[in-house]
């Protein structure tokens, strides 16, 4: 993969030009619709799944409640409230013991969203994937059970990280300036994570080959900051202009919920696009590690 930083010789207006127009070629707002569907039916059982996995690293309910936390920021509050509420009957109705007996179906059943990542990731990058179905799958169920321990990480980090900081910082006499510095550093520190989960996707969700690890490619960044500005702009459109439950009554908080999913999926596959856009155009001007639309592996240029 070329150095995607360098925009394959494209001027930020040029790239934008060439994303917007493989947005329609490819259809991407369709495929994240399609996406926002796989998404409502597999969010729960992968809330499951994280639930579970921290049940067996730390029996304490504050993961969970600390997990909800940051899922409530992002999400409009009718629908935060609708997925609480039915992560509470499912849980309840289940119970702890059949969850973690049946971590394996929750893994399979939240892995659907995934397999609907990589068919549209694929067609971000126009290559038809060519793995077997039990393969895609196992890929699929193989990035939901990554993505939900890096979830575990990464809260563990943000929320351990605070008290061993604290800890550190009174031992000195400097509690209190760094719980206001720690206020401050962590949601960066979020937002790094973000960035490399989605570059996770990116690297291996589609069918691609010699691809190379980037930390955080411009894609990355694209779909990140497209999908903060969009929730937070859906949530003060809310705040002041919803009218939702007046249309649609008890069904508003699902409608809601989908159209959020529906931000969301967008989001990452525009920055699937903007990652295949520079890498075609840096192939075209002859970089030896980038790859042509529809390639799975660099272009190879004849000597």
């Amino acid at each position: 993969m070329a150095n995607l930083w360098n925009l394959g010789g494209l001027s930020p207006a040029r790239l934008a030009r060439n994303v917007w127009r493989a947005i329609d070629r490819d259809d991407i707002l369709g495929h994240a619709a399609k996406l926002s569907y796989y998404f409502l039916l597999a969010l729960v059982p992968l809330l499951l799944l994280l639930t579970t996995l921290f049940g067996y690293f730390a029996q304490s309910a504050d993961l969970r409640t600390d997990l909800l936390e940051y899922f409530r920021r992002v999400v409009p509050r009718s629908a935060f409230q609708l997925v609480v509420n039915t992560l509470d009957e499912v849980s309840s109705g289940a119970g702890g013991g059949k969850l973690s007996l049946g971590i394996i179906g929750t893994l399979w059943a939240a892995s659907a969203g995934m397999a609907a990542i990589i068919r549209g990731l694929n067609q971000a990058y126009q290559v038809d994937d060519e793995r077997p179905w039990w393969k895609l799958r196992m890929v699929a169920a193989g990035l939901t059970l990554a993505f939900a321990v890096f979830t575990l990480v990464a809260l563990m980090l943000v929320l351990a990280g605070s008290a061993v900081g604290r800890f550190i910082a009174g031992r000195f006499g400097y509690e209190a300036l760094f719980v206001s510095i720690w206020n401050i550093v962590r949601w960066p520190i979020a937002l790094f994570l973000v960035l490399i989960a989605i570059d996770l996707l990116y690297r291996f969700a589609p069918d691609l080959r010699r691809v190379k690890w980037q930390w955080v490619t411009p894609g990355a960044a694209v779909a990140v900051t497209l999908w903060i500005t969009a929730s937070l702009g859906f949530r003060m459109y809310l705040r002041f202009f919803n009218t939702y439950a007046t249309t649609y009554g008890s069904l508003g908080a699902v409608i809601i919920l989908m159209l959020w999913l529906y931000v969301t999926s967008a989001a990452i596959l525009i920055g699937a696009e903007v990652n295949s856009e520079i890498e075609s155009a840096a192939a075209r001007s002859g970089d030896r590690d980038a790859r042509l639309p529809g390639e799975r592996e660099p272009h190879r240029r004849a000597a």
